[in-house]
């Protein structure tokens, strides 16, 4: 199949569907292992739900899409594009606020909810807005008008149905195939629009990438939310390879479910590298004896032939016997089948990629935002440079600014930002997206040196804005100025400055207050530790511009040593 001749989305998952042995399973729940879909009942069940969903919606009509990972999630999205609709996924982290700020901005014609949890954060919103016209159930929840809901299970055991065509649809690359909301430097989420195109492009990259590591039936885990762009374009890479798609329980089981899957390929964030870094190497180092000189050569020689340094004859042998007792009892704690870790989403320490290319555990380390259905580039598994993101994904145009700005070009950049012209002007210019990070490019691989823009991304992968929690903050009446940090760290810490009148206040008063804050803010926006400080940001110390905004990358550099003893 020739990707870049595919028109849209559906069209790339019929293409597959028709290939396949249909009584295959494609989708299984590792939560649920009754929760088993072959390709035909996955088939089947997006004529279902697209029949449903066609009674609500007209062409380009918004579907939000609340829901944990599971195998409905890829039936629910094929179907609202079934249905001309254009899918909204949202973070299940989401507090109601932010729910509300989703559904004002744009007003869904249905909504899908997975569970009970989810359901309570909305249920308050929507007898106001008269744009919802159905509220369809992942699971079974109480307490509901049965007249303006449904229940998706007995959608898909539903028998009258007609059969739909999924190739003489009027969709075409250019059209948009999702919203997914990030933050924006303003404070306001800001709703990215990408095309089946962008998302197409996407996958062809992945699919040269992947190219000598995949087959049919590929096995992937997925466990990073399928609200993230980039685990959402990752669904349509597994169906472009006809792979089989097990879905995580958690987090904290994922070790446990890799063993229960045998995972062939695996996308997570850098979080989760780091803290597979943290339990190895903390086992590593309480070993003794023979064990420990083992460990430590399969550590150096896996280093030095990751940099491409020559090996001896005699280490050679010694790397072959690190193969076999150290990196395959490693591999063996996986499921003892994997072949890549992909690491996306922020920024992969280097210690943590060569510590775990080293060990046998290949991870490829990727670059891209979602303004590119999120992938720019990656490391191919043939030649890993952990100090880099990757070569550009064919028909990505990338060039570096006289500012050292990223800036790329092609059919993955997204359309807009959704009803947000000014905000779209700001970052796409002649054609050009302007990523906000500073790059360079070494031996045509490229490299992240520095970011621009305003934003906070978690080791798991999440885009915060700091500005809406500092807008938040500095509705306290004793703040007079706050700064709000945490790039590439577990949890947010703030700088306050406290106004005159209250210079007086305690530490106990103000975690008080700032716990008052929290409770609007989702889990990964909390303020978890805080430092009081004297000095106020002002434009004749250099802290602030002459347009009153904060210097922030001045202002982190004077307080760094303060700021890191928070951790």
């Amino acid at each position: 199949m020739e990707i870049n001749k595919v028109n849209n989305l559906l069209e790339l998952f019929y293409y597959q569907y028709q290939k396949q042995n249909k009584g295959d399973i494609f989708l299984e729940a590792l939560k649920e292992p009754k929760k088993k879909y072959s390709w035909e009942e996955v088939y089947l069940n997006i004529i279902k739900l697209s029949k449903e969903i066609s009674k609500y919606i007209n062409k380009g009509d918004r579907c939000l899409l609340i829901s944990e990972n599971r195998p409905e999630w890829m039936i629910t999205d094929l179907s609202i594009m079934l249905s001309a609709g254009i899918t909204v996924p949202a973070y299940t982290t989401y507090t109601e606020r932010d729910y509300e700020y989703i559904i004002n901005d744009c007003e869904p014609s249905i909504i899908f909810v997975s569970d009970n949890t989810q359901y309570q954060k909305i249920k308050n919103l929507i007898p106001k807005k008269k744009f919802i016209k159905k509220i369809i159930i992942f699971d079974s929840i109480i307490n509901l008008n049965i007249d303006f809901n449904l229940n998706i299970n007995d959608i898909f055991e539903c028998q009258d149905f007609e059969n739909r065509s999924f190739l003489d649809l009027n969709i075409q690359r250019k059209d948009i195939a999702c919203i997914i909301y990030t933050s924006g430097t303003q404070g306001n989420p800001k709703g990215v629009m990408l095309s089946h195109g962008g998302i197409l492009n996407n996958c062809e990259g992945s699919c040269d990438l992947l190219e000598t590591i995949i087959s049919n039936k590929t096995r992937f885990l997925t466990w990073l939310p399928l609200s993230h762009s980039y685990e959402h374009t990752v669904q349509f890479v597994q169906i472009a390879v006809a792979a089989k798609v097990f879905y995580a329980e958690s987090i904290e089981k994922l070790i446990k479910n890799m063993n229960d899957c045998s995972p062939e390929i695996m996308t997570a964030v850098p979080r989760f590298y780091q803290n597979l870094y943290q339990k190895i190497n903390g086992t590593f180092n309480k070993a003794t004896g023979l064990k420990k000189i083992l460990v430590e050569q399969t550590i150096s020689l896996g280093k030095k032939k990751l940099f491409k340094n020559k090996l001896y004859v005699s280490e050679n042998l010694i790397n072959f016997i690190c193969e076999k007792v150290v990196r395959k009892k490693i591999k063996s704690q996986f499921g003892g089948s994997l072949r890549a870790f992909v690491s996306g989403g922020g920024a992969l320490d280097k210690e943590v990629g060569s510590f775990l290319n080293a060990i046998g555990l290949p991870t490829l380390q990727g670059y891209g935002l979602t303004e590119t259905s999120p992938v720019v580039s990656c490391n191919p598994i043939n030649d890993i440079r952990v100090e880099t993101v990757g070569p550009p994904f064919k028909g990505n145009l990338v060039k570096i600014a006289d500012d050292g700005e990223i800036l790329i070009k092609g059919e993955n950049v997204m359309l807009g930002y959704w009803r947000n012209e000014k905000e779209t002007n700001k970052v796409l210019i002649d054609g050009w997206l302007h990523t906000g990070d500073i790059g360079e490019f070494d031996n045509k691989f490229l490299k992240i040196t520095d970011r621009k823009k305003d934003i906070i991304i978690t080791p798991g992968g999440d885009n915060i804005s700091p500005i809406k929690i500092e807008n938040d903050l500095i509705k306290l009446n004793f703040v007079e100025q706050v700064l709000v940090y945490g790039d590439n760290k577990p949890y947010l810490v703030s700088l306050i400055v406290l106004s005159s009148e209250q210079k007086s206040l305690t530490n106990e008063e103000i975690k008080k207050e700032i716990k008052k804050v929290n409770k609007n803010l989702s889990k990964i926006e909390k303020i978890k530790k805080f430092i009081v400080i004297k000095e106020q940001f002002t434009i004749e110390n250099g802290m602030m511009t002459p347009t009153l905004k904060l210097k922030r990358y001045k202002i982190i550099e004077k307080y760094k040593i303060e700021l890191e003893k928070l951790y």
